[in-house]
């Protein structure tokens, strides 16, 4: 689990060498508090590790304490911490996803066999989801991605020293505007569209947020309008839920119908500054992203750009640990401790926030031009809209599919998916990721949509769709879940940090105690102070409820 580590370095002045090794490599960047990550990053990424003497030498010139910088390093998977007298991590990494759907295409055959395999210069760990649920397994070495990886597949990138993820085959800045991209943008800042016609589009297509939460996208934008300025706003594209890669598909190949979505938002809630907060796994995004926003920035529309921050995270799932440590202009602490990357419920530095995720923003451009009307008749079985759902698992074509809202599971593999795989008969399926709960093949007529499962115990969230065949069990994908939940719970409320230990450890007896996990998955729900301990339990009751006859 995510639990401080209690012992930390001590707070010894930095050696003149680590603070001019620090200095020379942050350079001019500002040593605001917000930046910690970034700078983290910095030394990580030169270093290939965190020493002790960084650490200090890095809270001396941020002006922070050796214990808040030493927390925040800690709690992220993908900083090494290396403390004095102790040896330093080999130089390369590969990581070897063990999500669901990885661990279903044999993650941990792959884990036992790499380590032999690539030598002791090579560091081979497991990894939590890293968002590349239908190319599993999947690996990375270094930062790059290895697709439906095999032996052969990493050992030869290792070889080759191919380490780096550069992005192609995307739409670029210059492609984008000859199809007609940033027209509508431009409409909007020359007054041919004004705020109210567009919010209206908004509010009646039935857009809702498409991160989980579901709330009315129109609605958010008039809201946080009409707040009083300065007004922010948060894009989150962490999908860091087991069985979620849509935003991470839809990036790779078209952003700037992201970022042009992104920019009408922010022309129409009124936002002077714009956070974008990119999950670390997507290296290849991460370069993009910055290569097409110094492009558009280069060669802005007439009326310029807000000012827009790409930040970049570090390997977790609930993150959040250094907003404790973030102040607003008048200098007072600003975000509250500990809480998801999502940040619409209090703001960005006390500020009024428009938070969206990544795939909200990449409907507004075919919203505004093909009208609500067309968006809010595709849905099927009674719902509107479309949805992009993750589907992964035993399918034949897994991937991103756009589907009519309210789509039901068995129409999702016949008709979008090819089917169910070779020699796999479907068994069961995820319809929300990791915590939407887990049904059996036979409730197959269900619409998948906001506010459809809640009466069986499940949710839809991002619509991220893992199906399981008559070769996998719901026990052993509930198993996988929890030991999730239990490495990525943040320990700063007892109720998720011991919950999620206790029920990981309980659904590996042999026996399940039934009614103990009844009782702890009530606390649990009732106690936890974020959505991850509420909804861990959501697997394990979906075991007991629909397979009894996996318990014995």
């Amino acid at each position: 689990m995510r639990e401080r580590k209690r012992q930390g370095p001590k707070g010894r002045r930095p050696t003149d060498q680590a603070l001019a090794e620090v200095r020379q490599l942050l350079g001019d960047a500002s040593r605001q508090r917000d930046l910690l990550i970034e700078h983290l990053h910095k030394l990580q990424d030169h270093f290939g590790h965190l020493s002790a003497a960084h650490l200090s030498a890095l809270a001396q010139e941020m002006r922070l304490a050796q214990s808040e910088v030493y927390e925040v390093a800690s709690f992220y998977h993908h900083f090494d911490i290396v403390k004095e007298g102790e040896d330093a991590p080999q130089a390369l990494t590969v990581r070897v996803c063990d999500g669901l759907s990885c661990e279903l295409a044999g993650a941990q055959q792959l884990l036992q066999k790499l380590p032999s395999i690539l030598g002791r210069e090579v560091r081979v760990i497991a990894a939590p989801c890293i968002g590349r649920c239908e190319q599993a397994p999947a690996a990375v070495v270094g930062q790059k991605p290895v697709p439906c990886a095999t032996v052969d597949k990493v050992r030869e990138c290792v070889k080759e020293g191919a380490t780096s993820h550069e992005p192609e085959g995307y739409m670029g800045l210059s492609q984008y505007r000859a199809a007609g991209g940033y027209k509508l943008l431009e409409q909007c800042l020359s007054g041919e569209r004004d705020v109210e016609s567009v919010i209206k589009v908004m509010e009646a297509s039935g857009l809702r947020g498409l991160g989980g939460a579901g709330f009315p996208a129109g609605r958010k934008w008039r809201i946080v309008r009409n707040e009083p300025s300065p007004r922010l706003m948060a894009v989150n594209i962490d999908e860091g839920e087991p069985g979620t890669f849509k935003d991470r598909v839809y990036l790779e190949r078209d952003p700037h119908r992201f970022l042009e979505g992104m920019l009408i938002a922010a022309w129409a809630v009124g936002v002077s500054a714009i956070y974008i907060y990119l999950r670390d796994e997507y290296h290849g995004c991460r370069q993009l992203l910055q290569q097409e926003l110094a492009r558009l920035q280069a060669d802005p529309p007439s009326a310029g750009l807000p000012k827009i921050e790409l930040r970049r995270g570090a390997g977790a799932y609930i993150c959040g640990e250094e907003s404790a440590m973030i102040e607003s202009i008048e200098g007072k602490r600003g975000m509250p401790r500990l809480r998801p990357p999502y940040v619409a419920q209090v703001g960005l530095f006390g500020r009024p926030t428009l938070e969206h995720n990544f795939e909200t923003l990449y409907w507004v451009r075919e919203l505004l031009e093909h009208g609500p009307e067309w968006f809010s008749s595709q849905g099927a079985n009674g719902r509107k809209g479309l949805r992009s759902f993750s589907v992964s698992g035993r399918v034949r074509e897994p991937g991103v599919k756009i589907a009519p809202a309210g789509v039901t599971i068995q129409e999702l593999i016949d008709e979008y998916c090819g089917g169910m795989a070779d020699g796999h008969k479907f068994y069961a399926y995820l319809p929300g990721g990791a915590s939407g709960g887990i049904l059996p093949a036979s409730m197959n007529e269900i619409p998948l949509d906001f506010d459809t499962l809640q009466p069986y115990g499940c949710f839809i969230g991002s619509a991220a769709v893992i199906v399981l065949s008559d070769k996998d069990t719901a026990t052993g994908a509930a198993r996988n879940l929890m030991r999730f939940f239990r490495d990525e719970s943040c320990g700063q409320c007892t109720p998720c940090r011991a919950g999620t230990a206790k029920a990981h450890a309980l659904i590996h007896q042999p026996r399940w105690d039934v009614p103990l996990l009844a009782e702890l998955s009530q606390v649990m729900r009732d106690a936890s102070i974020c959505g991850l301990g509420q909804a861990a339990p959501n697997p394990v009751d979906c075991v007991v409820k629909y397979f009894p006859h996996e318990l014995g």
